[in-house]
């Protein structure tokens, strides 16, 4: 099905594809981002005031607030979140994008990564807490605070270390493709080509032990910096009048939400449904939280679910949870090619208004948590925006 893209979408989507993403610096939050002492940051749109945390935010949260020192206490750290005194804010108000329930603390080391065509757009993301009891599933435990000390010490200044002039994260993201990844569900191959770049670069200093087991063991490194690109990359797309570019999206467990090139500061949000997608876990569906994460940017800008084709593995165990038309789905809704991505047969961006017109929505590849916050990871599956995102941002901008 064709779908038009009016002049100000073309614009839009043209300032994109000139972003070249490039990773140079570990930065402490709270020395690049205004952010308050008692302030952490959460993926997906606010929540409003007087409106209950989603369970595995509400945990990450008081992993933080413990990480902080600002108690040492699990269920103390908690009072101080249901008592106002800790501030959630949306982190892609700032530049930062997290996974699924990880949340942002001040003196969290952040992946920085900038645009080198212009050098203006700059996007952050924690470190891939990878296998072990990372932040991102939303578990209270102080496993997870003691692995997120190590993560962002001794594991943040190895990165830092192998950096020197900056990596150019297109070229990785585009192997990885080659191979067999997505960018989001599937990041082996791209985390095998930085490991080997940052460890060529480490000038004949050693890798720990501990740091080696981790790179070895942490096959989605290189998603949390791949997620910052994207965001990175949209950026330069916003701000271009009458444009319904989608250039933000997020769900926090219990909203999903967008934001659109000609109003990029005001989130467009609605309840969010689980993803549907096989448990790894024997427990009933409906232990699933709603869509949750900064991930769906990548899905959006037009590589994980809308590329599923590249992984093999993950489109044989998603292809039930697709929709029928996914072929036509994919020429109808993303506007064009990357030069960096040439010869892959993938297009990116997409518009509001392409999406109403072709009357289909854009498919995200989530992970699923365990709505209660104790399980952690249910599993994986396939969330479709709701249209009613789309139809309000082309009513609210006036962009049709």
């Amino acid at each position: 099905m064709f779908t038009s893209i009016s002049p100000e979408d073309q614009l839009a989507f043209d300032y994109t594809m000139v972003g070249e993403p490039v990773w140079n610096r570990i930065e402490i939050a709270r020395e690049v981002l205004p952010l308050g002492e008692n302030c952490l940051l959460h993926a997906g749109p606010p929540f409003e005031e007087g409106e209950p945390l989603s369970k595995p935010i509400l945990h990450s949260a008081c992993v933080a607030v413990v990480y902080e020192g600002l108690t040492t206490d699990l269920d103390e750290a908690e009072g101080m979140i249901l008592a106002g005194e800790i501030n959630l804010m949306p982190a892609q108000d700032y530049c930062v994008v997290t996974p699924l329930a990880s949340v942002v603390s001040p003196s969290m080391p952040l992946q920085a990564i900038y645009d080198a065509h212009r050098g203006t757009a700059k996007a952050y993301s924690p470190i891939n807490g990878g296998n072990a009891p990372a932040a991102r599933l939303g578990l209270k435990s102080m496993e997870v605070v003691e692995h997120l000390k190590w993560l962002n010490s001794e594991f943040a200044a190895t990165l830092a270390s192998g950096l020197a002039e900056g990596i150019d994260l297109i070229p990785i993201a585009h192997y990885g493709l080659q191979m067999g990844d997505d960018c989001h569900g599937r990041t082996l191959h791209s985390t095998q080509m930085l490991f080997e770049e940052i460890n060529s670069r480490t000038q004949g200093s050693k890798i720990s032990a501990r740091c080696m087991e981790f790179f070895t063991n942490c096959p989605s490194l290189f998603l949390n910096l791949w997620m910052a690109a994207t965001k990175c990359i949209l950026m330069l797309g916003e701000n271009v009048p009458r444009s319904s570019l989608v250039t933000t999206a997020g769900g926090n467990g219990n909203k999903v939400g967008i934001k659109i090139s000609s109003d990029p500061k005001n989130w467009i949000a609605t309840t969010a449904k689980a993803p549907e997608g096989p448990f790894d876990i024997n427990v009933p569906e409906t232990r699933a939280l709603g869509a949750i994460g900064d991930s769906a940017l990548v899905d959006i800008y037009g590589l994980g679910a809308m590329a599923i084709q590249l992984n093999p593995l993950s489109s044989e165990k998603m292809s039930a949870y697709l929709p029928k038309d996914f072929h036509n789905l994919q020429k109808s809704l993303l506007i064009g090619d990357h030069i960096g991505f040439r010869g892959l047969g993938i297009r990116f961006g997409m518009t509001a208004q392409k999406i109403l017109e072709a009357n289909a929505s854009p498919v995200i590849a989530l992970g699923i948590l365990d709505n209660e916050g104790i399980l952690g990871r249910l599993g994986g599956g396939i969330y479709q925006m709701p249209m009613n995102l789309f139809k309000t941002a082309i009513t609210n901008t006036g962009s049709h």
